[in-house]
């Protein structure tokens, strides 16, 4: 039987080996080590003739991928039909001719399918700019069919180690698209998986995150008294005072809805769909940021505006709103030479929580952050809403001064 062991230290002389699982599956050495193709010899019940399928090279397709391969083949041979004549049969042509498609043409095929499942435009867009970007210059003319797992390696070696997570990203997209050629009978599998083989390691995670600059909380108190206490507000000062107060993402306050409030119980519900987990979110709304939301509220004066805070067209503000009011104030940083982020007084607001006693689970739960181990989360069933607006409050209180 073999194994990826005997396949590892295969010469390009060796001879033909025989699976001994499936009858007929048999691997065919390369030109190279450790590579060949793999080969399913059969009768054929329509001629009575003596074929070969071809289902794949190796690595690429797996021994168990190419077993399961030839046992559905073995299946439809059982039932009368010939494996390669069913294959042309379920190929979707481009054309009338049955073109099989470049990388370019199967990747917006592609993207086109999947894009109506994306949270956003913006997203939708991203996915394939990256690969107008980075892909298409290189392979995207050449048929799928005659793409490798070298051909991903060399397109993405550029920014491998340079865009680690550009690189992992569109690494994952080539393979979306490969795998769409697989399931519409194009190719036999997607090659991308095995690039990690042909390509150095990246750095890990840990080394490659990039922390978004942060106002240290010790200083918090001094930049909210001159920032949004002393100043009079402002669209972009309120939204960052509702931000930091609240410790949420901007792009919860800037889509904020007024039917997400509830001013008299004093909680904000972000919806699920406006998540980055995913997963509702209720927020305790202490008395600067209802006394703030309440000031809104009286000014509104279209009634038939949901947004919060909308521009003059209607629409949320962009991300750089706050931005740019931190900029122009210029909010000093944990980063040197860098201005502080919106996001990062998140940061701030975990590193106060855990100076000052507060526990782990609770300042997660206040920054809606996901708790990865599955076991842990089945047993939490509360949000502990009222233990984190006491917690918040002492928060507010800080940020006071008080």
């Amino acid at each position: 039987m073999l194994t990826d062991a005997k396949l590892r230290r295969i010469q390009p002389e060796d001879g033909p080996l025989t699976d001994g699982t499936v009858s007929g599956l048999y691997f065919y050495p390369g030109k190279a080590r450790a590579r060949g193709k793999w080969i399913l010899r059969y009768t054929s019940p329509a001629t009575a003739r003596r074929r070969d399928m071809g289902l794949g090279t190796y690595p690429e397709v797996s021994i168990t991928d190419a077993r399961t391969l030839a046992l559905a083949a073995r299946s439809q041979i059982k039932s009368g039909k010939d494996p390669i004549e069913e294959r042309k049969l379920d190929r979707t042509p481009l054309d009338p001719a049955g073109r099989v498609p470049t990388f370019e043409e199967a990747a917006r095929l592609a993207h086109a399918e999947i894009k109506p499942g994306f949270k956003n435009t913006k997203h939708g867009d991203q996915w394939i700019n990256t690969l107008e970007d980075y892909v298409f210059p290189r392979i995207g003319t050449r048929p799928v069919d005659s793409l490798r797992a070298v051909d991903f390696a060399e397109t993405l070696r550029p920014i491998w180690l340079t865009k680690p997570e550009s690189a992992s990203r569109v690494r994952q997209r080539c393979d979306r698209v490969m795998n769409w050629s697989a399931a519409h009978g194009h190719i036999i599998a997607s090659p991308v998986s095995v690039i990690d083989n042909l390509l150095p390691k990246q750095p890990g995670k840990r080394e490659r995150v990039i922390h978004h600059p942060a106002l240290p909380w010790r200083d918090i108190p001094a930049v909210f008294q001159s920032e949004f206490v002393q100043k009079p507000p402002s669209v972009s000062r309120m939204m960052l005072e509702l931000l930091i107060l609240t410790a949420t993402r901007s792009g919860e306050i800037r889509g904020m809805v007024w039917e997400e409030l509830d001013l008299p119980r004093a909680i904000w519900t972000v919806p699920a769909t406006r998540m980055k987990a995913k997963a509702a979110h209720r927020v305790p709304l202490l008395p600067r940021a209802v006394a703030l939301l309440g000031v809104l509220s009286d000014q509104r004066q279209d009634a038939n505006q949901p947004l919060v805070f909308a521009t003059r067209r209607g629409t949320p503000y962009s991300d750089m709103v706050m931005t740019k009011a931190l900029r122009d104030a210029n909010v000093p940083s944990d980063v040197e030479g860098r201005v502080a982020t919106a996001h990062g007084f998140r940061s701030s607001f975990r590193d106060w929580a855990s100076e000052n006693g507060y526990a782990r689970d609770l300042a997660e739960r206040a920054l809606a952050h996901t708790i990865r181990n599955e076991t842990e989360a089945a047993y939490h069933r509360t949000d502990l809403l009222e233990q984190r607006r006491e917690m918040m409050l002492a928060w507010e209180r800080y940020c006071l001064g008080k």
